[in-house]
């Protein structure tokens, strides 16, 4: 079992910044990539970027050259920096963690999310 604990959200104006943090726990050992996605009202949940063990990143286009994924392994934290942010960016966001059981198939877990609101 993994569990995720989000933290960063909140209410910012258009163009503003904004940093979430999601730290994993339990058997983080094997978890192979974590990562972001984002669920707006009435809409369905969305990958915002992922990134893995070995720092492979991956970025919805929506959100590519304004959104920046990282992590730190040895904590089992990872990080989404959020710059020039727009209201279209508002949503839930949720920290998703992955862990392999068979080749091509595994387990999600996610976090409880995180409110992130921009104003216009």
């Amino acid at each position: 079992q993994v569990q995720l604990v989000e933290a960063g959200g909140g209410l910012v104006q258009t163009g503003g910044s904004l940093r979430l943090s999601c730290v994993a726990s339990g058997s983080i050992s094997s978890i192979n990539a974590m990562g972001w996605y984002r669920q707006a009202p009435g809409k369905q949940r969305d990958l915002v970027a992922t990134i893995t063990t070995g720092g492979n990143t991956n970025y919805a286009d929506s959100v590519k050259g304004r959104f920046s994924i990282s992590s730190d392994n040895a904590k089992k934290t990872v990080y989404l920096q959020m710059r020039s942010l727009e209201p279209e960016d508002t949503a839930v966001y949720y920290c998703n963690a992955f862990v392999p059981t068979v080749p091509g198939m595994g387990v999600r877990y996610w976090g409880q999310g995180t409110q992130v609101t921009v104003s216009s």
